[in-house]
């Protein structure tokens, strides 16, 4: 059985690591629910508004990596900008298909006509229209690796009629190379770091602990343990570390935050 450009999608999106799509579906965006429903490994979460499935998709690339939400032509995709912004400043990894009309209608004032290039540009790290079956695959292996990459949204605008079309495969562009690269301060810094901490002279030090921390929330408490030093959280790092069964944390600071903090 031949693939279509929806087909596709699904299994790029698996591939770099989906596991839910939140979305409304509608008109232009049916044959990727279709392609959905017929894979079987994605999750579809309907949601009421798609200005949720933004946030939802944010808070999943928060928690998991990566996140999806999908919005139909017009108002449908429109409402998705509030929570990309919020991905987008977050440094959430989240994949945005905006589906539009169809190809033919374009430059014609049909009534659910947008232009997602501009729409999108402020609140997304890489904004593109594919408008043929043959420029979708590139397409999309770009947007997943710059939304990873460079840590924000990629947004893809998907007319209804390449949706549908019989996918033109380029080869080079089916995979999605993931790198994890890890990224920590020289070893002179940490030297630095531990003469200070070791210093009998310094004895009020509390530890400023943000998103960087979040795979090392036991050492980070450890630490703490140590040092007999309060954690207080960034705003991206209360989700880490601002719980109820910690004895270290003694709050948030910035505009949200506690006095304490």
């Amino acid at each position: 059985m031949s693939k279509n450009v929806s087909d596709q999608l699904v299994e790029m999106l698996v591939q770099a690591g989906v596991k839910r799509v939140y979305a409304i579906t509608g008109d232009s965006l049916n044959p990727v629910n279709d392609a959905i429903r017929r894979d079987g490994r994605l999750e579809w979460i309907h949601v009421r508004h798609e200005e949720s499935a933004a946030y939802a998709a944010s808070m999943d690339a928060e928690l998991n990596g990566i996140g999806c939400c999908m919005g139909s032509s017009g108002p449908g995709h429109v409402h998705l900008i509030n929570g990309l912004y919020d991905a987008n400043r977050s440094g959430n990894p989240v994949i945005a298909i905006a589906s539009t009309c169809a190809t033919h209608k374009f430059g014609t004032h049909w009534f659910q006509e947008t232009n997602p290039f501009l729409l999108f540009q402020d609140c997304s790290k890489y904004v593109y229209v594919a408008n043929t079956a043959k420029q979708f695959t590139t397409m999309m292996q770009r947007a997943i690796q710059t939304a990873i990459n460079e840590k924000g949204v990629a947004v893809l605008g998907l007319p209804g009629d390449v949706a549908g079309a019989d996918l033109e495969e380029v080869p080079t562009a089916t995979q999605t190379f993931l790198a994890k690269p890890v990224v920590r301060p020289s070893d002179s810094e940490l030297d630095k770091l531990a003469a200070v901490l070791n210093d009998n002279k310094n004895k009020k030090i509390a530890l400023y602990c943000g998103h960087g921390c979040q795979y090392a929330v036991k050492e980070v408490e450890q630490l703490a343990e140590t040092l007999k030093a309060p954690i207080v959280a960034s705003f991206r790092g209360k989700i880490f570390f601002d719980r109820t069964d910690s004895p270290y944390i003694a709050g948030m600071n910035g505009l949200l935050g506690h006095r304490s903090g």
